[in-house]
């Protein structure tokens, strides 16, 4: 129940609207509760003593009952679901800032299609939670206690009968209740799953065309679709298994008025009205305790979607400011590295580096993969936190200063070019959305890019579809370093910004990059050595360590690890051993 009582939490500033549909919820039951009072002058007065006058006033006063009940559940209908779909707006909004605020690793944990599940699958059984089984707990408690007056008043000794039958509902409602909590997280988890099937093989639909896999993939979203399927028909179980324990109990209840109230009408003691205005009352009772049940079930359901989204939500960011962190000044002296050490878990990437990178200076990182080059270079924007040791920017730790002013000094580009459904331009402008054309049009020409992005259909404002599936790969780069150049930061990161281009892309994907490191300090992985000879700086990294520092032309000389390298990949280029004697030389 914390949960649900978080959720009521999040309705107070809409406590004016709950009132309001309070009252229109109290008219509601009392108009509810009416209706069996007036059945006893219209069987007594109308039927038994054939009074005109009861005639006339008792059908408008059913008529007015009626009109009045109508319009306030139309307005409280409203209203409440107003209330409720506000919540999970603001549900819904809270749960993106949380994911947004969350370091790389927690991704590691989280598959996509599971985060899209949360804000869709799960509000929307928060939604039911909140709007309609708290406007049912309401209404529905109102018009009980209304009932329950109306009973006892009619008579109390078979109010005294009917309410025996009570105590008996609470078992199977808890029973019922844990059952659907249990059923609907299992569910809500097997949506998850199915979603990032969803994801991955939609997002990768080409590499499961190339292999043939359409009915690999085929038989296991109908596999995990099966057990959405097993789940949600245990859920559709439940709920019918309800109605009928109910009725039956109600049944008991109905069927011991009917034989006490039928002895009093016979032996004279009681009046028919009397007895059907009775019955009338308890029949009537019988449906809020029957919609108070299933609230029961729909609030378990909440329970379990709130369950997964607060700990979402109640996730501390591994990543985050600490408390009195100041703003970085622009880069002036450089970034110096001392004697850090990085684990993923537990598991040692980087060990004892020591490195110093003046500002305006070239570094390039080399190694095998696995060699932690990704690892280093993801510490200084701080995607990630140093296990041990530090890292300081002109002397400030990057763990003191903020976030936003440590990464507004860093532009990255990477090998896996991140674009969105978007225009060229809010592409290229991406991060500072008020930058004019011409500042747009400049970094593009900067880029290398101006040409193709005017022959588009829509020049600028062409759509590059999801993930820039619409322009090639050195076109989605050349997009991805407008958007760096457009940043204007002084610390650039290049994550093997070409190698998965052919040659001719290269090209001219270089000669942007050329552009866009002129006069930055810059931290490149490369996986082509010959795009890196002209480096301040060559750092080897072998099993997470600092095997060798120089120029390319000093490392050759010395026939170690960055020799092995550039050897081994110009023998598979094909270039043999002519091309790697004219490098020595």
């Amino acid at each position: 129940m914390e949960l649900f009582k978080r959720l009521l939490k999040m309705s107070k500033q809409y406590f004016w609207r709950f009132i309001i549909a309070a009252i229109l919820m109290v008219i509601v039951a009392a108009m509810q509760s009416a209706l069996p009072l007036i059945s006893k002058p219209a069987i007594d007065d109308i039927f038994v003593r054939k009074d005109m006058s009861a005639l006339k006033w008792i059908p408008l006063a059913v008529i007015g009952i009626f009109l009045l009940r109508g319009i306030c559940d139309y307005g409280r209908s409203v209203i409440m679901g107003s209330i409720g779909l506000s919540i999970v707006a603001d549900l819904r909004n809270k749960l993106y800032e949380q994911i947004q605020k969350q370091s790389l690793s927690f991704f590691s944990d989280y598959p996509t299609g599971l985060l899209m599940s949360r804000i869709t699958n799960d509000v929307l059984s928060v939604q039911q939670a909140t709007s309609e089984a708290i406007t049912s707990l309401i209404k529905d408690t109102f018009m009980l206690v209304g009932l329950v007056g109306v009973i006892f008043y009619t008579d109390w000794r078979m109010a005294l009968i009917a309410m025996v039958i009570f105590p008996l509902t609470i078992y199977p409602i808890s029973r019922f209740g844990k059952k659907m909590r249990k059923v609907t997280k299992s569910a809500q988890i097997t949506m998850g799953n199915l979603s990032t099937l969803l994801q991955e093989t939609i997002s990768g639909t080409r590499i499961v065309k190339a292999f043939c896999m359409e009915k690999y993939e085929n038989e296991r979203f109908a596999q995990e679709n099966k057990r959405l399927f097993k789940y949600n028909l245990k859920t559709v179980s439940v709920n019918a298994m309800t109605t009928p324990v109910m009725d039956f109990l109600a049944g008991l209840g109905i069927a011991a008025i009917i034989f006490y109230g039928g002895s009093k009408v016979i032996a004279g003691t009681s009046t028919p009205g009397t007895f059907f205005s009775f019955l009338a009352a308890l029949f009537m009772l019988y449906e809020p305790i029957k919609r108070l049940t299933n609230v029961n079930n729909t609030i378990n359901q909440g329970i379990a979607g709130a369950e997964r989204i607060f700990s979402i939500i109640d996730r501390v960011p591994d990543i985050q400011d600490k408390p009195g962190a100041i703003e970085l000044p622009p880069i002036s002296k450089g970034i110096e590295i001392q004697n850090v050490t990085f684990c993923y878990d537990t598991t040692p990437v980087l060990k004892n580096i020591n490195l110093y990178i003046k500002a305006g200076e070239v570094v390039a990182f080399v190694g095998m993969s696995g060699g932690g080059k990704t690892s280093l270079v993801n510490l200084i924007p701080r995607f990630y936190d140093v296990t041990s040791g530090r890292i300081l920017i002109d002397g400030y730790d990057i763990r003191d200063v903020t976030l936003q002013s440590l990464r507004r000094q860093i532009a990255i580009v990477t090998q896996q070019t991140i674009l969105f459904n978007d225009s060229v331009k809010n592409n290229i402008a991406y991060g500072d959305i008020k930058r004019t054309d011409e500042e747009i049009i400049a970094a593009a020409k900067a880029a290398n890019a101006h040409n193709f992005i005017t022959r588009l259909p829509q020049g600028y404002d062409s759509n590059i579809g999801e993930l820039g599936t619409k322009l090639s790969g050195g076109e989605k780069q050349r997009i991805s370093i407008a958007r760096a150049l457009l940043k204007n930061s002084p610390i650039l990161i290049l994550d093997e910004a070409t190698s998965s281009l052919d040659t001719e892309a290269e090209i001219e994907v270089q000669s942007a990059l050329d552009n866009l490191m002129r006069g930055r300090t810059t931290l490149v992985i490369a996986h082509r050595l010959s795009t890196i000879r002209n480096a301040d700086r060559i750092i080897a990294l072998v099993n997470g360590e600092i095997v060798e520092e120089g120029t390319h032309e000093a490392l050759l000389a010395k026939k170690g690890e960055y020799f092995r390298l550039h050897n081994l990949q110009f023998k598979e280029e094909g270039n043999g051993n002519d091309r790697l004697a004219k490098d020595v030389e």
